[in-house]
């Protein structure tokens, strides 16, 4: 009687691990790959879910304040990739709120555009959309509502986090949480100006070399994004990506609109251009007419 009350008991659900949060889906972790189909993390996967979770503790606060302030919350994922980000803000807190937040995923790769927008639509995440744009494409989409509140952009590659900047003030976000990637644009004009700027000033020795061109090219583009965000009035924080120590690209920019004042900001922006040489870049890094006046 024993033996046949136990072969009655339905098979117990398999333990998930204990890095996976209450609540998340987890056909989505698994369809993301981060959960084998038996419900298991291997050490590739449990090093992405930490990544992800990582990312979703900066912006979880920035999700809730625009909640909480608006009862919905709009967000737009620049170089989406497969969307694993989107797929895990949604999962985690845009499901649970009202109908009228939105998660969009802005990719160049159709097939990825196409993969995703099916698999929202299989979980039943309605508040999801899929578009095959650039970056700098989406900016003019009608595809796309005239303001958002929050933009993210996590390697989106050279130039295309600045077209993310520029989405993000023509589309007046709340807040940005940025990963550059790969910028060569200011290590290329740097490169280009080497021979009449190294007589001008001993500083041109920082970038003598090629590979400091590189290197000094990179960390300037990320000092002349934050001047130029704070000469629009955001309040910018930059830190460290842990858990990210396989990629060089590991600089995280939170930006949070703030109206803080906006001359000095725009000043030190104009002099840092200058001073090496970069003055030809003022279009990419604008500022506002007002911030020079203010």
């Amino acid at each position: 009687m024993k033996r046949a009350d136990q072969a009655k008991k339905a098979p117990a659900a398999p333990e998930l691990p204990s890095e996976v949060r209450p609540g998340q889906s987890i056909e989505l972790l698994k369809e993301l790959h981060i959960l084998t189909r038996d419900g298991k993390l291997n050490q590739d996967s449990r090093r992405k879910l930490k990544q992800v979770y990582h990312l979703y503790n900066f912006i979880e606060p920035l999700l809730r304040d625009v909640q909480d302030a608006k009862g919905s919350v709009s967000l737009v994922d620049h170089g989406a990739g497969k969307s694993y980000l989107g797929f895990i803000l949604y999962d985690l807190f845009v499901k649970a709120k009202d109908e009228g937040s939105h998660i969009y995923g802005i990719e160049t790769r159709e097939e990825l555009v196409a993969k995703s927008t099916e698999l929202a639509a299989r979980l039943g995440f309605t508040g999801m959309s899929f578009l095959p744009l650039s970056v700098a494409e989406s900016t003019t989409s009608s595809a796309l509502p005239e303001s958002i509140d929050i933009v993210t952009a996590l390697h989106a590659c050279n130039t295309a986090t600045d077209d993310a900047i520029d989405f993000a003030l023509k589309k007046n976000a709340k807040h940005m949480v940025l990963v550059p990637c790969c910028q060569a644009e200011v290590a290329t004009v740097l490169r280009k100006n080497k021979g009449k700027d190294l007589g001008r000033s001993a500083l041109t020795e920082i970038w003598r070399h090629p590979i400091h061109t590189r290197e000094f090219g990179s960390q300037i583009t990320n000092v002349l994004r934050c001047l130029q965000l704070e000469a629009h009035g955001y309040q910018v924080t930059v830190t460290e990506l842990v858990g990210w120590e396989h990629s060089m690209k590991n600089e995280l920019i939170v930006a949070t609109y703030k109206n803080l004042p906006r001359r000095r900001p725009a000043e030190r922006l104009q002099e840092v251009l200058g001073e090496l040489g970069l003055s030809e870049m003022t279009q990419r890094f604008y500022t506002p007419q007002a911030a020079t006046t203010e």
